[in-house]
């Protein structure tokens, strides 16, 4: 990949970033000479990720913000923290997530996957628009899965209460990544700001990690078929920089090109209800 400073006086804002395919964005677009915040939930582990970056990159302007983003407080927080810092965003990076082997709720009493994989996008999104919208040209990209294929939303029991299966939660969360693209996108239209989301592919990463002893057994071997990160991490990094993309907006990008997503996406009407049940979940008023 060819660096150059095409995203010299860029601050782009990346969450997910201290570990896997984030931490390997990160790098790329530091490298690019971004101005970088990254935003983990580990003090000790983000920094090590601030360092290792700075090191990859040569590149010195490279922070950090801590937050829980399965949180939706410490979401308010951390917009807080980034607006008291900075006056502009060029780019939004959602991409951290989790896939939870057994059903729990967050802080907010929300199942674990829905509100760390699509909410915290959704939230942290609608409360830096402004921001986005005055700093435009700026970009939205979206972390989603090939998995949103067999996801389905189920709207009259979201957390999943009755019938926690752990690929029904994380496929369930891929496509309302999906659907929120799909719907900012059309809310964005003529405002200078796009949104895109993409699938990495099947990587080699650390997301799954648990404390369970099968898990950590079985882990190994589902993931020795995957790509690198490096790989995993080109789209991401291309819907981030890549002057190809300018002006693109609402698209599901695979290997840097925009592809089909699952016919059931495309439902206006499903992409309606997820952003209205999502702003009820999160507190925001429209």
């Amino acid at each position: 990949m060819v660096y150059g400073n095409i995203m010299k006086d860029k601050v782009v804002l990346i969450t997910g970033a201290t570990d896997g395919i984030g931490k390997e964005a990160a790098k790329n677009l530091a490298a690019m000479d971004a101005e970088l915040v990254i935003v983990g939930r580990n003090p000790q582990k983000t920094e090590s990720a601030v360092w290792d970056i700075k090191t990859y990159s040569g590149n010195n302007n490279v922070n950090h913000l801590i937050a829980d983003l399965s949180s939706q407080i410490q979401i308010r927080r951390l917009v807080e923290d980034f607006q008291n810092k900075y006056d502009r965003l060029d780019v939004l990076i959602n991409h951290a997530g989790g896939i939870f082997l057994r059903r729990r709720d967050s802080v907010d009493g929300i199942e674990m996957t829905i509100a760390l994989n699509h909410l915290s996008y959704f939230l942290l999104t609608n409360l830096l628009l402004d921001v986005l919208k005055a700093s435009a040209h700026s970009r939205i990209v979206n972390t989603s899965s090939g998995s949103h294929l067999k996801g389905r939303i189920n709207f009259v029991n979201i957390n999943l209460t009755r019938s926690y299966f752990i690929y029904t939660a994380y496929s369930q969360s891929k496509l309302a990544n999906v659907l929120f693209t799909y719907e900012l996108a059309r809310r964005l239209e003529c405002t200078g700001v796009t949104v895109n989301c993409q699938h990495p592919g099947f990587v080699r990463t650390n997301m799954g990690a648990s404390d369970n002893v099968l898990v950590r057994i079985l882990k190994p071997l589902i993931f020795q078929s995957g790509i690198p990160v490096e790989e995993g991490a080109e789209t991401l990094v291309y819907l981030a920089s890549s002057p190809d993309v300018a002006g693109i907006n609402g698209k599901y990008f695979y290997k840097k090109e925009a592809r089909d997503s699952l016919p059931l996406s495309y439902n206006i009407k499903d992409q309606k209800r997820l952003w209205e049940l999502s702003e009820k979940m999160v507190g925001l008023q429209t």
